[in-house]
């Protein structure tokens, strides 16, 4: 099993590798500067999340981090080809679409190791839980509608969303990063469901990592989502 996470990360790097090297300095430096996303530190983690080792978010982390380098090349890559006037080649057509790869890898596991970290169960007052009620009944619906989703076959993600047309709670499945999303929907709360995430510790029973990951909520940031997805609603 660690075979197999290894040539993924080696897989990962071998790609940015190959988008570095064929990437050409852009003549406009304050473009450059202006699509660089950094790398964010989820280190606070570690030894907080019980149930999942250190070693196992470390190499999570490191894959994120492939994420990000490789959007940050692929976008200075795509400046440099508009610069040049050569953007209807089959070069730009393929790193345009794995833009949106890339971008939702780095995006989803933001949000993913965000919304990882035991706090407090929300409070009846909360804007989620009324949410929950509201669309699905009661909590107890709700979960097992989203872990029904983690469990179905294949790799990608869940993530709780509310839907931008009737403002409806909805537990989607992502397939890979970018297959899936709901235009407009604001996403509560992602659990990444790719084999890396847990198949070290758990092999093949994918059902007892989710059953650690909702042991590890932060139902603060989830909380703070749905707040900020209210007030947009108002707005």
């Amino acid at each position: 099993m660690k075979k197999l996470l290894l040539l993924a990360f080696i897989a990962s790097g071998i790609q940015l590798a190959y988008l570095q090297a064929a990437t050409p300095e852009l003549t406009n430096k304050s473009k450059q500067d202006n699509v660089k996303y950094q790398i964010k530190n989820f280190d606070y983690l570690l030894g907080k999340i019980p149930g999942l080792s250190d070693e196992l978010l470390k190499m999570h982390f490191k894959l994120y981090e492939g994420y990000v380098n490789n959007t940050n090349t692929l976008l200075q890559k795509l400046q440099s080809i508009d610069l040049n006037d050569k953007n209807r080649t089959q070069e730009f057509a393929g790193l345009k679409r794995m833009l949106g790869w890339e971008f939702n890898g780095m995006l989803l596991h933001e949000y993913y190791f965000e919304n990882l970290g035991k706090t407090p169960f929300l409070k009846e007052s909360s804007a989620f839980l009324a949410k929950v009620n509201q669309d699905f009944g009661s909590y107890e619906n709700w979960k097992k509608d989203f872990i029904a989703t983690g469990l179905m076959r294949g790799i990608g993600w869940v993530v709780a969303y509310v839907d931008p047309k009737s403002h409806r709670l909805v537990n989607e499945w992502i397939n890979e990063h970018d297959v899936g999303h709901l235009s407009g929907g604001k996403p509560l709360l992602i659990m990444d469901v790719f084999e890396h995430a847990y198949i070290t510790q758990f092999g093949l029973e994918r059902n007892k990592y989710i059953d650690i990951f909702f042991d590890n909520i932060n139902w603060e940031i989830v909380e703070k989502r749905s707040q900020e997805q209210k007030e947009d609603k108002k707005a």
